[in-house]
């Protein structure tokens, strides 16, 4: 605990206030985050969206510009881990729990339930619902991801800085990051960091409940809640105490081998050539529509700017009050790419894999909604295993999706305490144990807590809110980082000066 820095201790702290304020007055506490949230989409919704679409811009252009050849570390480092264990660990940091909680149910609910732009349960909502889910978990929220790891990584791996966010900003500030302002930007991205992840338990454990309970009876409730994130809890505190080369990459790989069988089987039992054709026509509905729905902020009544608030602006928010986590996360595990391999394994795979993932599930799910099985009726975390009902072999893919789960909880979990060391240690890039051991308590005693009071509502709503300032230093972020590649490329063509003997 000798190298920890403030920011652990002040961070610790406000998390403490606010669950004690969320746990003592949990109905005040989700009423004021609520307002909050609404004031934020209605008056910044427009804001979030040329912030999320510049970044998409902006990791085109750096990929396939002369600042594309540039490698994350020195000239001769090679990556440290393989392309398909890089590929896995981006992967579950980036979306974990998240692809099987929303799977079938995401579209499903756009295509049959409130559709964004037209009339529910026609084939023409369906195909958009599909296609506004590729939206929503595609190409902007993994270029935004994509371009806070490509700064962490080139500033810790190339320039040699600390892994911090304020360490980033030293081009456009120089020394001042070091001070109270530059400790006040890491405590933010720590704040935002245990909050998100917590949030991400609490589902987890719901939706694991929820399967235990579809399954074999086992009750609905905090006390089952409380058992799955005890055992989780231990479950990620020995892969964390291993390190990130063989826990989080040995698990993240386990998450790819069965997240690929629970895929394939899908696409086995379900409406198999539907699936293939449905993927093929709505990614190109996708492509067709990107730049039009990238701006869209329903401005005049009829547009439905309830559904645009609920569903796009709330994506866009949570993946900003995510980015800390995931974008120090791929930072870390980054090491030795070129900045074009990068953008292109982080931007262009994660949203072809997740566009097949979301086309089988939501495709599969719509047919037993035609069928007459009312799969709308059915809470979020219960749209998956009410669908296997109609498959065949329900049993066993609801046993997978439960063991999918409990890897993605304890690979993101484990992740988090990583980058929570990480940003507690001055940088670090291999914190104590202890220091990871005391986070994960941390975190999972949040997503208890929250859990308890039925706080959930309140803990997405806080996270919205502090996904604005971060935003802002985002948006500082990028700055600097164009103006540290311009210095470099400049620096790498200027004439090597020969000594005369």
């Amino acid at each position: 605990m000798k190298r920890v820095s403030s920011v652990f201790y002040i961070t610790i702290a406000l998390v403490a206030i606010a669950v004690i304020l969320g746990g003592v007055f949990p109905e005040g506490f989700e009423r004021i985050t609520g307002n909050v949230t609404s004031f934020i989409a209605d008056i910044f919704g427009w804001y979030y969206m040329w912030v999320m679409g510049g970044l998409v811009l902006l990791s085109v252009f750096i990929g396939f510009s002369k600042y594309g050849k540039i490698r994350l570390g020195k000239d001769h480092e090679k990556p440290d881990f393989s392309t398909p264990s890089w590929i896995a660990m981006l992967f579950s940091a980036g979306l974990g729990i998240g692809l099987v909680f929303y799977g079938a149910a995401e579209p499903l609910f756009h295509g049959f339930l409130d559709a964004p732009l037209s009339e529910p349960g026609t084939d023409q909502a369906v195909k958009e619902g599909l296609a506004v889910t590729f939206f929503h978990w595609g190409f902007h929220g993994w270029a935004m991801y994509g371009m806070v790891a490509l700064a962490l990584a080139f500033f810790q791996f190339r320039k040699d800085e600390p892994g911090l966010i304020s360490a980033t900003l030293k081009p456009l500030f120089g020394d001042r990051m070091k001070g109270p302002i530059g400790k006040l930007i890491d405590i933010l991205a720590a704040f935002a960091t245990i909050f998100g992840v917590a949030t991400s338990l609490g589902f987890g454990a719901a939706q694991i409940n929820g399967g235990l309970n579809h399954l074999f009876g086992i009750n609905v409730g905090f006390t089952s809640q409380f058992i799955i994130v005890a055992i989780v809890t231990v479950l990620f505190l020995i892969s964390a105490w291993s390190g990130l080369s063989k826990g989080i990459k040995y698990l993240s790989n386990a998450n790819m081998v069965l997240a690929t069988l629970l895929l394939i089987a899908i696409l086995i039992v379900g409406p198999t050539m539907l699936i293939l054709n449905l993927f093929t026509e709505t990614f190109g509905l996708y492509l067709q529509n990107i730049v039009q729905w990238s701006l869209r902020t329903a401005s005049l009544e009829g547009d439905n700017r309830g559904w645009l608030d609920a569903w796009t602006i709330f994506y866009w928010a949570w993946w900003i009050a995510w980015a800390p986590f995931v974008g120090m996360f791929i930072a870390r595990v980054s090491k030795g790419r070129t900045i074009r391999e990068f953008i292109l394994g982080v931007l262009v795979v994660p949203t072809l894999i997740v566009s097949v993932w979301f086309s089988a599930f939501g495709t599969t799910a719509g047919e037993v909604q035609k069928s007459g099985v009312d799969l709308t009726q059915y809470a979020t975390e219960l749209v998956l295993f009410n669908m296997f009902d109609q498959l065949p072999m329900s049993g066993l893919l609801s046993m997978i999706a439960i063991f999918l789960i409990v890897s993605f909880f304890v690979t993101s979990a484990d992740s988090a305490t990583l980058i929570l060391g990480i940003q507690s240690t001055n940088g670090n890039l291999q914190p104590a144990n202890s220091v990871k051991v005391i986070w994960g308590l941390a975190q999972s005693s949040v997503a208890l807590v929250l859990l308890y009071v039925g706080g959930l509502t309140a803990l997405q709503n806080t996270i919205i809110a502090a996904a604005l300032p971060f935003s802002f230093i985002m948006i500082l972020m990028m700055a600097s980082l164009v103006k540290a590649l311009r210095r470099e490329v400049r620096e790498m063509h200027k004439p090597v000066k020969i000594k005369k003997e």
